[in-house]
């Protein structure tokens, strides 16, 4: 009996052109969360950064660039993959977390939202093609894909164009050395339905929220400069100790979960694309998963990572990893009909969601 099916026809990404590298934070000045200086060289703080992190350099968009420009760059590059005549779209779903920002300010522009923009940049004319947009931390590209699945199952939709941008250089207090992490980027994918016998496109997915003990580790508040503090601004910050461990005890649980619903093993699974917040945390992250299936030895280039030289792009990594894996573009990462693929992320919420996509 065939059944309808979500499947990816089509991905794009945006990777701004302008590279930060950790020496740029040299001449910064770094204080504590109180207003004080860190007493510690810049090259110590930097060095060590790198270390924990494994990010050597990132991506910043342009004075010029807007999040939706970000969004709809790699929106066309999906549009253009898939095919499809954009009038035919039946949502236009976009993740983010900061709305429209702006080079001279930290406020948020959420209004109209950024899918309606999007929408507009794009000149999509029908009225059918519904835009609206999604805030879910770190895993909101994730979720708005499981959105577009539950829309293409009931009917209610054929085609979908699912987005993830954001700019965090425009969001984190430059006094803060955790602003380090923080970079921008777009990702997009056209999401079509098909009919099929088999399980293919994507076969399953789960979210969950942890908000009672976990809902500050990510949060916005004041620079940690007192000056700055006074404009009343607010930038993003993170408990980024306490975020390690939460996401080390519950993405590998949450993935496996997702794994037990199709009764699938992780040595059914070719690639695990996660969501890039820390490159040590990542592989941590796996070793975990592995664990909870007693295997040591983890299989080489499962998870392609990108992390050391785009940074965390919030709701962007996932789908850029995605994007540049489907185009062949990251060395000795390839996928093939038949492939079982993972794609999770984490973050503030605290939420953790994953999709297993088996490749048409």
């Amino acid at each position: 009996m065939k059944k309808i099916y979500s499947i990816i026809t089509g991905t794009g990404s945006y990777v701004p052109s302008k590279i930060v590298k950790n020496d740029d934070f040299l001449n910064y000045e770094f204080l504590e969360s109180t207003g004080e200086k860190i007493e510690k060289e810049n090259r110590e703080i930097v060095d060590k950064f790198e270390e924990i992190t494994t990010i050597s350099e990132r991506r910043y968009a342009e004075d010029n660039e807007l999040t939706s420009d970000l969004a709809v760059a790699a929106a066309e590059k999906a549009i253009e993959a898939a095919g499809i005549d954009k009038e035919e779209l039946d949502y236009v779903i976009l993740a983010h977390n900061f709305g429209e920002t702006y080079p001279n300010h930290p406020r948020v522009d959420v209004l109209p939202t950024l899918a309606a923009r999007v929408k507009a940049k794009l000149g999509i004319q029908n009225p059918n093609t519904v835009a609206y947009d999604v805030l879910y931390g770190c895993p909101g590209w994730v979720q708005v894909l499981i959105q577009a699945d539950y829309y293409i199952r009931s009917g209610d939709a054929k085609k979908v164009l699912v987005i993830g941008a954001d700019i965090l250089s425009r969001v984190s207090d430059p006094y803060d050395r955790d602003s380090m992490i923080y970079a921008d980027g777009a990702g997009a994918a056209i999401v079509e339905g098909v009919e099929s016998e088999t399980p293919v496109g994507i076969i399953g997915h789960n979210s969950r929220s942890d908000a009672m003990e976990y809902v500050n580790l990510l949060h916005m508040g004041y620079s940690y400069n007192p000056e700055l503090a006074q404009t009343k601004d607010l930038y993003l910050k993170m408990n980024g100790r306490r975020l390690y461990q939460y996401a080390l005890e519950n993405v590998p649980k949450a993935i496996k979960s997702a794994l037990d619903k199709l009764k699938l093993h992780v040595n059914d699974v070719k690639k695990v694309l996660i969501h890039q917040a820390n490159g040590k945390m990542d592989d941590a992250i796996l070793k975990r998963l592995f664990k909870l299936y007693h295997i040591s030895d983890i299989p080489e280039s499962v998870m392609p990572m990108t992390i050391s030289w785009l940074g965390n792009s919030s709701v962007a990594t996932v789908p850029t990893l995605l994007d540049m894996v489907m185009r062949g573009e990251m060395n000795e990462h390839s996928v093939s009909s038949g492939d079982n693929l993972v794609l999770a992320s984490v973050g503030a919420g605290m939420n953790i969601n994953s999709v297993i996509y088996k490749m048409p």
